[in-house]
């Protein structure tokens, strides 16, 4: 069973298809899980986000997926949702169990053939969930992910999908999943280096900030509007609410600042969802303490993503 670190109540499952490049990647969490979620980016392409927010009814969720295939792939959470319905696992309504399943989506429609995930593959990362071992790089959702387009998608690397976990002196359990296809290229906090993005000539990387500053206002990059996004999620043994979830969701965006510059584009619909899976005697939590350590795992997981993809 694939399982995050010390979340065995959690299952993470990818389906991956390399003849057409794309890919899926779910977080199940069979007892339900409160959540969050916060969408920077100016292209997002989500699924089920509305009901993350404070005040509204349902108050868990059962799954969380990535997927690429632009919006097209979203269409991957109705086999994730009936997979997970089989199983009785969801929103009890009296007439039906409804499986809540929020879904950002990144695309990766020009890297392969012009195919998204579909139903078949979101039930099949959930098959491989409960019974298959975990791998990362180019794998479910960031199968077909590209990182640094500022030169066009030839010059860009591979992306991927990545994850990295840390625990808190108190014993609370903080990790992350991030699927990276970012506009900008990828830096190495500990080096300063750039370990993916677009290349030049001589094979060096670009710095993407600097080729925009060197551009017009007026010179438009339309070929890569929407083709970008980094999504993940954040999940934490902390105990929280939902209004706490979207907090921390808010604050883990600066692990995708840290990491990918420029980050939150035009071009990127950068989402990031947090779930909390409290242990039954999990104390109170800082939030502040929690917002630092999502960032961390969420810097450390998009390198790790870009080293493992290369």
């Amino acid at each position: 069973m694939g399982t995050l670190p010390g979340f065995d109540g959690v299952w993470v499952g990818h389906a991956t298809n390399e003849d057409v490049r794309t890919g899926c990647t779910v977080i199940i969490c069979p007892l339900g899980a409160v959540g969050g979620v916060d969408i920077r980016g100016g292209a997002p392409a989500t699924r089920e986000t509305d009901l993350l927010r404070p005040g509204n009814l349902v108050q868990q969720v059962h799954a969380v997926l990535l997927t690429g295939g632009s919006a097209f792939g979203l269409a991957a959470a109705d086999g994730v949702m009936h997979w997970l319905q089989r199983r009785e696992i969801g929103f009890v309504t009296g007439v039906a169990t409804v499986p809540i399943v929020p879904t950002a989506a990144l695309f990766d429609l020009g890297v392969g053939e012009a195919v998204a995930p579909d139903a078949a593959m979101g039930e099949a990362a959930c098959e491989a969930a409960v019974s298959g071992s975990l791998s990362w790089g180019r794998v479910g959702a960031g199968t077909g992910a590209t990182v640094g387009k500022v030169l066009g998608l030839d010059r860009s690397s591979p992306g991927g999908i990545g994850t990295a976990e840390l625990t808190l002196p108190d014993g609370t359990l903080v990790a992350a999943v991030v699927a990276v296809n970012a506009f900008g290229h990828v830096v190495d906090e500990q080096t300063q280096q750039i370990v993916a993005g677009a290349r030049i000539d001589d094979g060096s990387f670009a710095d993407t900030v600097a080729v925009l500053l060197q551009r017009t206002t007026h010179q438009a990059f339309s070929s890569q509007a929407g083709t970008n996004t980094t999504i993940g999620c954040v999940v934490t043994s902390a105990r929280l609410d939902k209004a706490d979830c979207c907090r921390v969701a808010g604050v883990a965006h600066n692990g995708l600042a840290r990491a990918i510059r420029p980050v939150h584009t035009q071009y990127d619909g950068d989402t990031l969802f947090v779930l909390s899976t409290p242990f039954a005697d999990a104390p109170t939590a800082d939030l502040t303490t929690l917002g630092v350590a999502a960032t961390e795992v969420v810097a450390r997981a998009i390198v790790r993503a870009v080293v493992a993809a290369d």
